[in-house]
């Protein structure tokens, strides 16, 4: 199953690669027909370099999100690799395992991003009030408790960790969003889903999901730029064209953006909407 996935994944990037030795071609044919007719060539501008600073998981990366091309793009298959397990296996242009999800419930009020050492990268926890109906979902880095060793008392305590982010789901998709409502994207009946900073809502939100998780095509766009850092969308055969389905799809991420942070949010999707 892993050989099959892998041989996916080196298929993002085939239509950029024909596209690029398509115009190697006619570069060369370009000089070939000035040096016949005794022309200067003309000087051929290099792209500006791209940028690689990038930025921690707590304000998302999204500095300079969209300033240039998609930087990752991961190939996402909805399925662990553990049997009797419901989960997530998510490799690299490269066919190697970057990210995987292994859940013995379907739905789970924990779920835990791990790399493909099996250290937990992100842990998401179900966060539900008393007659609440908003469905949000907290996100911590690492584990959602912290090892403590208090005084001189040998025994460990774990002491829960404060949330990085919040993401909350769209109460009503048929009616402007009431968080932010003086923004432009809260007005966009097309957004799923808020990513709020910390552990509540109340403040403006920093990122918003747009679009449709259940056909495989969204887009996380950031508040202040209004650009996009990341992208899903459906995964097609390189032979063909032929859509791949729903259980398998790709997660593009811009420089700058965390792929780990990227790929929780597809998490958190997949529970809201599936």
């Amino acid at each position: 199953m892993l050989f099959n996935l892998k041989s996916w994944s080196k298929t993002v990037y085939d239509d950029e690669e024909f596209d690029e030795q398509e115009a190697a071609n006619q570069e060369k044919d370009k000089l070939a027909v000035d040096r016949e007719t005794g022309e200067e060539p003309s000087p051929v501008s290099s792209p500006p370099p791209e940028s690689t600073s990038s930025s921690s998981i707590e304000d998302g990366g999204g500095g300079d999100g969209g300033g240039g091309g998609w930087s990752t793009s991961l190939t996402v298959w909805r399925k662990s690799l553990v049997m009797n397990c419901h989960g997530f296996t998510v490799i690299n242009s490269e066919g190697d395992l970057v990210y995987r999800v292994d859940n013995y419930c379907g739905r789970p009020d924990e779920l835990t991003l791990m790399d493909a050492a099996g250290r937990s990268v992100l842990t998401m926890l179900h966060h539900t009030k008393k007659f609440g109906l908003v469905d949000s979902w907290l996100v911590y880095e690492g584990d959602a408790e912290a090892a403590v060793v208090a005084g001189h008392n040998p025994a460990v305590k774990f002491v829960p960790k404060k949330p990085m982010w919040c993401v909350k789901k769209q109460k009503n998709l048929l009616l402007p969003a009431a968080a932010n409502s003086s923004s432009s994207s809260s007005k966009n009946s097309n957004v799923v889903a808020y990513v709020y900073r910390g552990s509540s809502g109340k403040r403006n939100w920093s990122y918003a999901i747009e679009g449709s998780y259940g056909q495989r095509s969204c887009k996380v766009v950031e508040q202040e730029s209004r650009k996009e850092v990341a992208e899903i969308r459906r995964k097609e055969a390189a032979v063909g064209g032929v859509s791949l389905g729903a259980e398998v799809f790709v997660l593009s991420v811009r420089s700058g953006f965390d792929s780990g942070f990227a790929m929780a949010l597809v998490l958190l999707l997949d529970q809201m909407f599936s």
